[in-house]
């Protein structure tokens, strides 16, 4: 099997020489089994285990009460335990007494561990403050839009500022029919690699369907879980969207309280993000989040969102890898989508236009020059006759 490694593998790697255990989580399917084996081939000592916790007989090798016995087993694997060791296991939700089993045999014998879960939500369910500085967290998210052209062998330079991202022909029509794809499908690796577009939604379909019927029923007690896929529907339509939780909790029919436990589930599980208001504007000015899900595809299965939404959420998760974000809103008056604070980037004003004009720059321009922000850039689709001064959107890698 051919495994294409991503910039994050090799981050990951820094780490198998340390004592503590790696943990590397992420929304289902986006490739923690991959980077797993991958590690696992760059350690050079036999002495080491994987382990699939979806099969039921190496499940039951945790969930026994003498814990000695997990060691026997991984004896009779021909491990010995009594030299640097490395066990992975994949996918440690689904046994919640794990983490006293992983603690008891990484105290005692020393046993470098590295796990995958789909969610960060097991970690607080799970992990017991006794972990703590034990363990070294990795968020592994869908493919950046650079990773998607690496796997798709088409190449690409990287470019380091928003100056250099601005449109080129050339390269818009190079790459356009890629970027169409990656806005439309996202960007899980199984998705991206398939060719077949029917085959691709096929594929999202077994993500989301897998997605609510093992990790929600193993992550939750949610006794009702069509609630829950009402609630991702109306979130996918309004993507980019301020919500009003009061106004949102009537139309699924449920409680604030249910409504917030459901979002934060969501959010700790990696379907979708909230993105919080700039905050030095007017504090008088009462602002909620605005809501965006971590893969296009997932939000083109549940939903249709409008070209425009889905453009939006693609630049969203093309500019996290950037630094943190923010969105900047005066009430009625204006709304900027995106401010970028990033190291080594001076606070960015970002404008998201489908099909930008000269008129869209004219007005970023004397908001950010009023706020004091010394970059401002619109980042556009498609190009018009009159105006191409803008970032393209498929120049952010």
């Amino acid at each position: 099997m051919t495994i294409f490694e991503r910039p994050i593998f090799k981050e990951i790697a820094k780490a198998l020489s340390d004592s503590r255990i790696i943990v590397i989580t992420g929304m289902h399917r986006v490739g923690k089994t991959t980077a797993v084996r991958w590690l696992m081939d760059q350690i050079s000592t036999n002495n080491k285990l994987f382990m699939d916790l979806e099969r039921l007989d190496q499940r039951a090798v945790f969930e026994e009460q003498n814990y000695d016995l997990a060691l026997n087993y991984f004896r009779n694997q021909g491990l010995d335990p009594s030299k640097s060791m490395t066990i992975a296991l994949d996918d440690i939700q689904y046994v919640p007494s794990l983490p006293s089993v992983i603690k008891y045999l990484y105290d005692r014998y020393g046993i470098k561990f590295i796990l995958t879960g789909s969610s960060s939500f097991y970690l607080k369910n799970y992990f017991s403050e006794s972990m703590a500085g034990r363990k070294i967290i990795y968020e592994m998210f869908p493919l950046s839009f650079g990773e998607f052209l690496n796997f798709k062998g088409i190449p690409y330079y990287r470019r380091h500022s928003f100056s250099e991202m601005l449109f080129d022909k050339h390269e818009y029509e190079r790459l356009k029919a890629h970027y169409d794809e990656f806005i439309k499908y996202g960007g899980l690796p199984n998705v991206v690699l398939e060719p077949n577009p029917e085959v691709k939604r096929e594929i999202l379909n077994d993500i989301f369907s897998s997605y609510i019927n093992i990790d929600v029923q193993s992550l939750a007690d949610f006794r009702k879980i069509g609630e829950l896929q009402q609630l991702l529907q109306i979130l996918a339509i309004r993507m980019g969207n301020r919500i009003d939780y009061s106004k949102l909790s009537l139309i699924v029919g449920i409680s604030r309280p249910t409504l917030n436990e459901y979002l934060e589930f969501l959010k700790k599980t990696y379907i979708i993000y909230q993105l919080p208001a700039y905050s030095s504007v007017d504090k008088s000015v009462s602002l909620g989040k605005k809501f965006y899900f971590r893969d296009n595809g997932i939000a083109s299965i549940l939903a249709h969102p409008g070209e425009g939404a889905l453009y939006e959420n693609a630049i969203f998760n093309q500019l996290r890898d950037y630094g943190e974000l923010a969105y900047l809103s005066k009430g009625k008056e204006f709304e900027i989508d995106f401010i970028l604070n990033a190291e080594n980037i001076e606070e960015t004003a970002l404008e998201v236009m489908y099909h930008p004009v000269e008129t869209d720059e004219n007005k970023l321009q004397k908001i950010a020059k009023k706020y004091k922000f010394r970059n401002c850039w619109v980042v556009g689709r498609y190009p018009t006759p009159e105006f191409e001064k803008f970032v393209w959107g498929g120049s952010i890698f």
